[in-house]
């Protein structure tokens, strides 16, 4: 009876080896086979084409959104920090020089700056008096922004959300998918000018296909998208914290 022993244990063993291999067959096949779209929102089926379009189309229909990160232009480099609705905006604004909060409900625009804003020096690198009195009068104001003043266009539009979306999210050159990833909590599409060089999109896989987001190309900087239809309040400033300048404001509010 000894002599059979020998052969059941092997039996047992190649038994054990064929359910292991054919575990992992199964295992292997259905890694292969899985869909990596399962669970999301089907827009990474899409071409670029129509996945940039439905991205565009649930930016523009969203309430609001945040905007965080820096742009680089002609002009200078800005660090956002903005809060957007369709009524306005409200949010800080940094540069190499200056730094400021602006608040923008409907057509009314305010902008506070510390007084060192407000100081305009001369050729010389001097201030006169008036104009130091004027920007110690206007230092950590609320300072509302005539519509006719040449600021008033160009601070609009860092509250305006569809001037800023307008000139986020467009790429540049033929659209083309990039790869798949995780930004800020999400699974992401990406969307590239070129092979990047136009810029890069990051577009959420989970709910509707808001941009989450968009490195601008030529290094023109990168900016995060957030809270995507969320609401938020816009309230004006209180009379006491509030000045209204009437004419032009000074020139180094520019």
């Amino acid at each position: 009876m000894t002599s059979f022993a020998p052969a059941v244990r092997n039996h047992h063993r190649t038994a054990l080896a064929l359910a292991l291999c054919g575990g992992l067959v199964a295992a292997l096949t259905a890694c292969a086979g899985e869909d990596p779209d399962k669970g999301t929102n089907g827009i990474g089926k899409l071409s670029a084409q129509q996945i940039d379009a439905k991205t565009r189309a649930a930016a523009d229909s969203a309430d609001g959104v945040r905007l965080a990160g820096t742009l680089v232009s002609k002009g200078g480099t800005y660090m956002l920090n903005m809060k957007l609705s369709d009524k306005g905006g409200t949010g800080s604004v940094s540069s190499k020089k200056r730094n400021f909060v602006l608040l923008r409900i409907e057509d009314e625009l305010f902008i506070k700056a510390d007084a060192d804003f407000w100081v305009h020096e001369d050729e010389g690198g001097k201030v006169s008096p008036s104009d130091q009195e004027a920007a110690e009068k206007l230092g950590g104001k609320y300072v509302k922004v005539p519509k006719d003043d040449p600021s008033y266009r160009q601070l609009r539009g860092f509250t305006d959300k569809k001037v800023l979306l307008g000139g986020l999210l467009p790429l540049h050159g033929t659209l083309n998918k990039g790869s798949r990833d995780t930004v800020a909590g999400h699974r992401t599409i990406q969307l590239l000018g070129g092979k990047g060089e136009g810029g890069a999109l990051d577009v959420s896989l989970e709910g509707k296909p808001y941009p989450v987001r968009v490195a601008r190309g030529g290094g023109g900087g990168t900016v995060s998208l957030a809270d995507w239809g969320r609401a938020f309040p816009l309230e004006a400033p209180d009379k006491d914290d509030t000045v209204d300048y009437g004419g032009q404001l000074p020139k180094s509010s520019g």
